[in-house]
């Protein structure tokens, strides 16, 4: 029996269930409620903000370098792209799958799904991340022995910022945007809630629950999803599929553009080690002869193209290197995703579309290797790093009195019957009041038996502090040094 798409199409909102099913018949209602969606997408402050946060070189001044924004925008379109040649591909069989006149919400909820599928993330990127975890997993016990021996699931979810999770909680806990469940299913990237050990996840879902993808404190919102969806608890939304093989795509090449762009590595440097890693990775993929000259053919063909172009040939030479590459990499995720329709609609699909050990995963794993060992490796890069875990670690100090406090201090705090201590009162006054506004409902409408104060409390800290772009994070630890 082949699988009805239609059911995972729905325009309910978590905030409002008064939504009649027979409205997920209805294609223009559809339309209409993904339009409104990427209205509040496109228009909230989380979008604007990836304008100005690291996608490789932090605190860049060359527009001509990507930030997390511009590296949005392009898995944006390559998203759009990989859903048109779906479509391409399954033909008059689009009907057969309930598919055939919902091409338009498709392309839709899978460009917002990469638009939004950064939000999530710190100041400077991924050692961002690494910042928060490490600093809550060294102080954590110290400042609340209590909550660790009482509640040590909750304990390590605290210790485990994940950029994924962060974006589910805020487009719909911090932000309260109100998307439909399928807008927000695009973005639930792994199935793991916080508080459940790696070692726990199930075998036949290590790959879908590898990385944390939503907080416990999101977790009845997470389950009311899959309810609404008819997914499987643990499973995914079709669409994120092809939300992770258009970032997967857009990256890999994205990254060393920029390193020329920036001189870390030469253009005819570049173009020897991508040579040299394809081969490695043919090797260790076993591919067949024919496959074994892709690389060098693309190469050999974006320098041809682009020196009779002779303009800016740098720049002609990544345009036309990604048509040589980009263009199969589409092609083969939406083969992908045909190819194993029926997994991707149930959502226990457990790798990604690309990852099958074909000449396009060892085009997309040749250009990673080469992004680690060329790109991210490099003295600048490094030492850019180090400036931003130190800058996400002085924070974090900084806030620590907050966190230092018993509940009902804070809680005295927070609700204004107490201004002290008096540093905790000061650091509270910074913090932002759609952040305080979420933590207050949650210590009003929440079980604090099963999520106590203080776990909120954490997720206030983390809120604001993954929140900052990182020219903020910057002038905020400036401010707290007392450097100016």
């Amino acid at each position: 029996m082949k699988p009805d798409f239609r059911k995972r199409f729905s325009l309910k909102r978590p905030f409002s269930h008064a939504t009649s099913d027979d409205c997920n018949d209805d294609i223009r209602a559809l339309q209409r409620a993904y339009e409104s969606d990427r209205g509040r997408i496109i228009n909230s402050a989380a979008i604007r903000r990836l304008q100005q946060k690291t996608q490789v070189f932090a605190l860049e001044r060359n527009a001509a370098v990507r930030s997390r924004l511009t590296h949005s925008l392009e898995v944006q379109q390559t998203g759009r792209f990989i859903v048109q040649r779906i479509y391409e591909l399954l033909g008059d069989q689009a009907v057969d799958y309930g598919l055939a006149a919902f091409e338009r919400c498709m392309e839709t909820l899978v460009e917002m799904a990469c638009l939004m599928h950064d939000v999530g993330n710190p100041p400077f990127g991924h050692f961002g991340e690494a910042a928060i975890s490490d600093w809550f997993e060294e102080h954590i016990q110290t400042l609340n022995p209590e909550f660790c021996l009482q509640y040590a699931p909750l304990r390590n979810d605290a210790c485990h910022f994940e950029g994924n999770a962060q974006a589910i909680r805020l487009m719909h806990s911090l932000l309260a945007l109100n998307l439909t469940y399928s807008q927000i299913a695009g973005i639930l990237k792994y199935t793991r809630a916080g508080d459940v050990a790696k070692a726990d996840a199930p075998q036949h879902k290590h790959y879908l629950m590898k990385k944390v993808g939503y907080y416990a404190s999101e977790r009845t919102f997470v389950q009311q999803l899959w309810q609404q969806l008819n997914i499987d608890a643990g499973n995914r939304h079709p669409v994120s599929y092809i939300m992770e093989a258009a970032d997967d795509i857009s990256y890999c090449l994205a990254d060393i553009e920029d390193a020329v762009e920036k001189g870390v590595i030469s253009l005819t440097e570049l173009q020897q080690a991508l040579c040299d890693e394809y081969q490695r990775q043919a090797i260790t993929h076993t591919l067949p002869t024919k496959h074994l000259q892709r690389m060098q053919d693309a190469v050999t063909y974006a320098q041809t193209q682009s020196s009779r172009i002779n303009i800016n040939h740098t720049s002609q030479f990544f345009t036309f290197l990604r048509v040589k590459l980009i263009h199969p990499l589409v092609s083969h995720a939406a083969q992908a995703f045909i190819e194993n329709i029926q997994a991707v609609y149930r959502g226990d699909l457990n790798r990604a579309l690309l990852e099958d050990g074909s000449f396009c995963h060892a085009i997309a794993a040749a250009l990673k290797q080469v992004a680690i060992d060329r790109v991210f490796s490099h003295r600048e890069v490094e030492k850019l790093e180090l400036q931003g875990y130190r800058i996400i670690t002085a924070l974090l100090d900084s806030y620590a009195p907050l966190l230092a406090l018993s509940s009902e201090d804070f809680l005295a705090l927070v609700a204004g019957t107490s201004r002290k201590p008096l540093i905790a009162a000061r650091l509270l006054h910074r913090l932002p009041q759609k952040h305080l506004a979420t933590y207050k409902n949650a210590i009003k409408n929440g079980n604090l038996d099963e999520l106590p104060e203080f776990y909120h409390r954490c997720r206030l800290v983390q809120d604001y502090i993954s929140g900052m772009t990182d020219q903020f994070a910057q002038d905020e630890y400036r401010l707290m040094q007392a450097l100016d």
